[in-house]
């Protein structure tokens, strides 16, 4: 009997995430308690996630606007919604360079991530606990140039609720990145600082592998990138991450995982580290995600090439 042909690689979390097909279904289907449930269910992390990842879809704009307009304390609503928003300023924006953005593009960018502020001031004014609405603030923030003390700010105020909350966590890195308006030292600094706060085998030392790449990606070019990956204390902060985390034996694959996973697969290929990146697609199976691959190119296509690569010269064992 012939073997059946490999699954077709995809970045889309739904085909990860059995909870999102249903979340977007009961948006489509504007079941607004069907969609309370879904997002009910879940830890706060993959609350904030689901929330992210259902706001990409037009169905997340009209429904949550409506329930707003019905009840303004509904901080799920005003999440769906915040979310929708930013999706729409960012494709204004587009993720170039600053100084690849045209005034107009600014102009409008600014106008939609205010609405979006808005939401997002009032819905934490409602319930000051609620980790998406603080997650997303953290985005308007970085996306109005409010600078690094609003950023951590709002940070802290998230933390007194959650101090380990993962996707908040990513987003104040990117703030502290040198992309933005901080350094290499608070960015990498703050990456290991929470590494070493959050439990034995939560995912957020893969913030030590996004610190890495944001340097070396953003900041590096040819041989002086290259010869970064190929640093001793690179390769031991990245085993370091990696048995603080995927390797621990209280990991789980909860949502988010995918994308945790397909960053050290990442980091290793471009280390040269092949064998333990083969392990790790393997387990990955067809499952990308945008990130980190968007640093360099298509998500699907390097997915597939780094994936060959590795196995090619790592072996799946």
């Amino acid at each position: 009997m012939p073997a059946a042909p490999p699954l077709a690689v995809t970045a889309d979390p739904a085909a990860a995430y059995p909870e999102l097909p249903r979340l977007r279904t009961a948006l489509q289907e504007r079941d607004w308690d069907r969609v309370t449930t879904i997002l009910a269910e879940q830890e706060a992390a993959g609350r904030t996630r689901l929330i992210r990842f259902a706001a990409e879809s037009e169905a997340a704009d009209q429904l949550p606007r409506e329930r707003l307009a019905t009840d303004p304390a509904d901080t799920l609503a005003a999440g769906l919604l915040a979310g929708r928003l930013i999706e729409q300023a960012w494709k204004v924006r587009t993720g170039a360079r600053a100084q690849n953005v045209s005034r107009l593009q600014f102009i409008r960018f600014h106008e939609i991530l205010r609405e979006a502020e808005q939401v997002l001031i009032d819905a934490a004014a409602y319930d000051p606990s609620d980790a998406a609405i603080w997650t997303q603030r953290l985005i308007t923030a970085r996306g109005l140039q409010l600078g690094k003390s609003e950023a951590r700010r709002r940070y802290d105020r998230l933390a007194e609720h959650d101090p380990h909350h993962l996707p908040a966590q990513s987003q104040l890195l990117q703030e502290l990145a040198p992309k933005w308006s901080g350094t290499l030292e608070e960015m990498h600094g703050f990456a290991r600082t929470a590494m070493l706060a959050a439990p034995e085998g939560a995912p957020n030392a893969v913030l030590v592998l996004e610190a890495h790449l944001e340097h070396a990606l953003l900041e590096l070019k040819g041989d002086e990138r290259a010869r970064y990956f190929r640093k001793p204390e690179v390769r031991e902060q990245v085993q370091e991450a990696a048995a603080r985390s995927i390797l621990h034996p209280a990991y789980q694959r909860t949502v988010g995982w995918v994308a945790v996973e397909n960053t050290f697969a990442f980091m290793l290929t471009m280390m040269d580290d092949y064998a333990p990146a083969a392990r790790l697609f393997a387990g990955l199976g067809p499952l990308a995600s945008e990130m980190p691959w968007s640093y360099l190119g298509t998500p699907v296509d390097l997915f597939t090439q780094f994936r060959d690569r590795a196995i090619k010269k790592g072996g799946a064992r």
